[in-house]
Order: structure tokens, then sequence, then C-alpha cells
């Protein structure tokens, strides 16, 4: 199995590419070692001093480590973690606890409905590829209709990275506002 790393605009954050599937549907972020209890990998992961959080993708696992550790210490534990649990044939997750994160499902009526479904469709099919190749995702959190704000989840190397609120306001922003003229402004939700 040969495992390739990739960079992440975010300096903290490195792309690990299996070469095979990593999740099924949608995507899951641990931001702690009691997060990770869910999947024997990002245990694992975590097992390794240094490492601050792990993000599952469709075909990729992205690793944030602390400032002061550099990656030339950190990269061959976890390549060998993720080495040996492909290898090994082991579930990525413990029973029924993939919890695969999607967008949130509030609940919308009428017009309201219909401008969040166009949201969630750009974010799905225009945007979320994009972010997905630098390691990370965004998802919908919620649609304010009186104030045309919306609400987004940075999660993977988007979470924290130096350059998140320059593509979520540069970028996400502008293709939200040209195609969905209800959206005013996008906001980072925490």
């Amino acid at each position: 199995m040969f495992i390739q790393t990739e960079p992440t605009p975010n300096p903290e954050v490195l792309k690990f590419l299996p070469g095979r599937q990593v999740m099924e549907d949608g995507s899951r972020d641990f931001r702690s070692a009691e997060d990770a209890q869910a999947s024997p990998l990002a245990v694992e992961i975590f097992s390794i001093s240094g490492v601050t959080r792990v993000f599952f993708g469709a075909d990729f696992i992205t690793v944030g480590k602390d400032a002061d550790q550099p990656w030339t210490h950190l990269k061959a534990p976890i390549l060998a973690a993720i080495m040996d649990h492909f290898t090994s044939g082991k579930s990525l997750f413990e029973s029924d606890a993939s919890e695969a994160g999607g967008h949130d499902d509030g609940s919308y009526d009428g017009e309201t409905a219909q401008v969040v479904a166009e949201i969630k469709d750009l974010l799905d099919s225009r945007i979320r590829p994009a972010v997905a190749q630098d390691g990370g995702d965004i998802l919908f959190n919620r649609f304010e209709p009186d104030t045309g704000v919306v609400w987004l989840h940075m999660r993977g190397a988007c979470s924290g990275c130096p350059s998140s609120s320059a593509t979520l306001k540069a970028g996400v922003e502008n293709m939200l506002k040209h195609y969905v003229p209800e959206v005013t402004r996008v906001e980072q939700a925490l």
C-alpha cells in the first residue's frame, strides 16, 4: 500500500491519501481524542504526541498538529497508523458510530426552503469539491431569511486555516451572493 501526502493551505494540517475510499458518505471531523473514540483509526492517530485533529473525507485523511511539532517527526508514525489500519481490514468505525456528518437539516418553509436548497446545491456541486482538494469541507449550518446571512461549518484543513476567512469571504460568499440573491453575507459557525 502506498500512501501519498499533500500539503494544505493550513501549515499545521497535512493531507494523507491512502489510495482508497475512506468515507462512503459525508465526512467526519474529530477535534479531540475523546471525539475519536468512535474510530479505531482516529484513536491510533491521536495516540501520536502532537496530533490535535483528525478529519476523514471521501478518499483522504487530514491530520492537524501542534505548531511546535515538526512534520518530520509526525509524518512516519501517522503513515504507519494509516497503513496498519487499512491492511488489517478493521472497520473505520465501531458499530454504527460513523455519523457521516452532512449539512444541518433545519426546517424551512416555502420560499426560504427553496433558497436553502439552492445554497446546499451550490455547496455540494461547486464549493465542497474544491475545498476537498485542500483537505477540508464546508457544510451548511443555517440560513437567516430576515438578514440573508448564511452560516457554514469549516471542517478538516479549513478549520483554523490562516486563509479560511479569505476563502469564506472572497470565494464562498461571492459565489453564493451571485447565484442566490437572497444571500447578503456568509459567516463561520462555531
